[in-house]
């Protein structure tokens, strides 16, 4: 038998070193930390694990001991995505004058992110008598950039400089080979008894007398503090109780305000409506202010916890049901950083949406291309189709007035360099040497390969990005004509006559009644079976006949896992259901595809598909959807297989959910006038309240309910001027 030799390429790969079954996350602005349930950030993490600001890890340790004994975990939650509390106990410890039998503390860790990480650990004694006894905490900060973490290998890094005592605590410090020092404070109330530090490590040890059933608290403030060139450490300062108290104020005032601003859902069904709970707070801790640029949400933790073009985008146009305002910012935050100027090295053009920004040392070193880097066939697209979707639901001409340059800027870019030779299409070819090989949504390495599983020759024109021209070029149609200027509007609408046409032409492969995944660059068409023509469904750039020719093949066996759409047939050679993107399941992914089984109501395949989806989350933390999972064909009562390092929250996964569900509601928009067509609810919901739906300059009320087998929609309440239609 022969034996190959797998060659990945080295860009960009997904690889810690180690890869843990379950983690809990906490985000906030450009904060987040991901440790192990037990709150805890092991010293023997070789994976994603610790805590994390603007593409660092300042801490990759953070242990607690009893005696120099671990504690054992009772549960752990996170509240509305931003507070974790998690509930420990000790071992039995038999020490000197110590002995303290299993479960006789109760140690409560309660953890918010604001501006630092807060923690308060909250100690009760329940013997009858005091106990005195050592706690230690133990941390450790490598400082490593996100990318190093993720299994990029460096030649040469900064160093760690030592580490010093500061009135309350002590200071971690790095700095970088950009020259940049970065600092790990941690700091404490008590203040420590004593500490032992050597370079890049502390720990914090106390002294604790711990009375019967009283309650001792040790509060921990650890701050990530990043100082420009030839500036040094300063404390941050204050109080820490009073920090703590006031950070997990702020931050559920911050979520309730939120909550107040979203749709609201409520359903019949119990799990459905934490689902949904959890969505709406996801949403919140991915959404990231930069005071330069605006607000933005962020594609996923913990390895795309920034800005990136396509995912804000998709994400937004999913959550206009939810609250139109993350489509308002993002667009206006991608506007402000649209392409310039020719750039290989950052695959930067005028008028090209970004990919993606970091800002980590590896970064600032020139290492990698992201500053930002705009490789990305697919963002400039969505930028305009997002754009023409949000001027639609809400009604609101001056975002349209406002954004006409950045529009003009885009469709300059679709003509001229979109188009690489002129043929009509858009293709995408690498022209940074540290850029990616392949640039729509599917971005791995090896995501593109034909039926020998050979990866074809560029520029390489996908199909579903033709479809989202052809999408581009109606919005664009639609806003050039709001604002006047008719002839602009009819040469889109010209455009987009042409494509559909040499579109149907070129990529439809009778043979397989279905779409070719891609020409490649001899303009031969790649006829692997992929999910992507199932993305050209909710465009309308194909006629109804051959539209549901597409629908049908999705949901063939070898597509259709059970639980979900998988990327690739299982019939090709290149399959692989743990791939990332050559089998896997992506809910984003079956999100768009449904938006097109409602434009061409197939609604009986849209209900298998949100059924699956929605069985699929039961079986996952928080019924929160992520990033994607192995495409296994389902099989009894287990539950879909999971990605080991899939991110959760993914912003554009939290979409999916609320998608399916617009789609199911069969609501559409023109600002002042909202459309209910064919509602429907699937037989895991009986009733369902959408309240404080923001649309055009007005807010609606609606229930909807299902009796014998059909759906019905009442208005319960509007404010502003708004008007419901009932399309029969």
């Amino acid at each position: 038998m022969a034996v190959c030799t797998i060659s990945p390429s080295n860009e960009w790969p997904i690889t810690p070193g180690d890869v843990q079954e379950a983690t809990e996350v906490l985000k906030e602005g450009q904060l987040f930390i991901t440790s192990l349930p037990n709150g805890f950030i092991p010293c023997s993490n070789r994976g994603e694990l610790g805590l994390y600001y603007r593409d660092t890890r300042f801490l990759d340790c953070f242990e607690i001991f009893l005696e120099e004994t671990e504690p054992i975990l009772l549960s752990s939650t996170t509240r509305d995505s931003h507070f974790a509390q998690i509930e420990l106990t000790n071992k039995e410890i038999i020490k000197d004058h110590i002995h303290l039998p299993l479960q006789t503390l109760h140690l409560r860790l309660f953890r918010v992110l604001e501006d630092a990480m807060y923690q308060r650990l909250r100690i009760i004694n329940f013997s009858s008598c005091a106990v005195e006894l050592g706690l230690r905490m133990h941390f450790r900060a490598d400082f490593r950039d996100v990318f190093e973490v993720r299994g990029i290998p460096r030649e040469k890094r900064g160093e760690l400089l030592p580490s010093f005592e500061i009135d309350d605590g002590f200071v971690l410090a790095y700095r970088g080979l950009d020259d940049i020092e970065r600092y790990t404070e941690i700091r404490f109330s008590p203040a420590p008894d004593k500490v032992h530090l050597r370079p890049g490590c502390g720990s914090a040890l106390f002294r604790l007398v711990l009375p019967p059933k009283k309650k001792v608290y040790v509060y921990q403030q650890i701050t990530p503090i990043v100082e420009e060139k030839k500036r040094h450490y300063r404390a941050a300062g204050g109080k820490i109780m009073i920090s703590f108290s006031r950070a997990a104020e702020s931050q559920a005032k911050s979520y309730a305000r939120w909550k107040r601003e979203c749709t609201f859902f409520q359903s019949d069904n119990t799990l459905l409506n934490q689902m949904l709970e959890r969505g709406i707070t996801d949403l919140r801790a991915l959404s990231t202010h930069y005071p330069k640029w605006g607000t933005i949400i962020e594609a996923g933790i913990p390895w795309y916890a920034v800005p990136f073009g396509r995912d804000a985008l998709i994400t937004s146009w999913q959550t206009l049901i939810v609250n139109p305002d993350i489509a308002r910012n993002s667009l206006y935050f991608l506007a402000r950083l649209q392409g310039k100027k020719d750039d290989p090295w950052r695959d930067e053009k005028p008028g090209k949406i970004l990919h993606e920004i970091r800002w980590g040392e590896m970064a600032s070193c020139g290492e990698i291309p992201h500053t930002p880097y705009y490789g990305s066939v697919d963002s400039t697209l969505w930028f305009i189709i997002l754009m023409g979707e949000l001027v639609r639901w809400t009604g609101n001409r001056s975002i349209a007035e406002e954004l006409s340059g950045a529009l003009d800027m885009a469709m300059l870019w679709c003509e001229k360099y979109g188009d690489l030779d002129g043929d009509g299409y858009i293709e995408y070819r690498r022209e940074s040497v540290r850029g990616l090989t392949n640039q729509g949504w599917k971005d791995s390495w090896d995501s593109l390969v034909d039926r020998n599983g050979v990866i074809p020759k560029g520029p390489i024109a996908l199909v579903e990005v033709q479809g989202y021209y052809y999408q581009a070029l109606k919005e664009g149609a639609y806003l050039y004509r709001l604002l006047g200027r008719e002839e602009d509007a009819r040469k889109c609408e010209q455009k987009a006559a042409q494509l559909q046409q040499q579109f149907i032409r070129d990529f439809w492969l009778p043979e397989e009644e279905n779409l070719a995944y891609a020409l490649d660059g001899e303009k031969h068409p790649i006829p692997t079976t992929v999910s992507n023509p199932g993305h050209c469904l909710f465009t309308g750039i194909l006629p109804p006949e051959l539209a549901y020719k597409v629908a049908k093949r999705l949901f063939q066996p070898d597509m259709y896992s059970g639980w979900g759409i998988r990327t690739m047939s299982n019939q090709e050679v290149a399959y692989n259901p743990m791939s990332y993107h050559n089998g896997s399941v992506w809910p984003h992914d079956n999100a768009i595809i449904a938006k097109g089984l409602r434009r061409y109501n197939y609604l009986n395949l849209l209900e298998r598909l949100a059924t699956g989806l929605y069985q699929a989350a039961l079986s996952f933390p928080y019924y929160r959807l992520p990033e994607l999972f192995c495409g296994f064909t389902r099989r009894g009562t287990s539950g879909p297989v999971h990605y080991p390092i899939a991110c959760a929250p993914q912003a554009w996964a939290v979409g999916a959910v609320y998608q399916i569900l617009h789609c199911l509601l069969g609501i559409t928009s023109t600002g002042e006038e909202v459309f209910i067509s064919k509602p429907m609810l699937p037989e895991w919901i009986n009733e369902l309240y959408v309240r404080n739906m923001a649309v055009g300059r007005g807010k609606v009320d609606l229930e909807f309910t299902r009796k014998e087998g059909k759906t019905y929609c009442n208005v319960i309440d509007i404010k502003g001027p708004v008007r419901i239609i009932f399309e029969p």
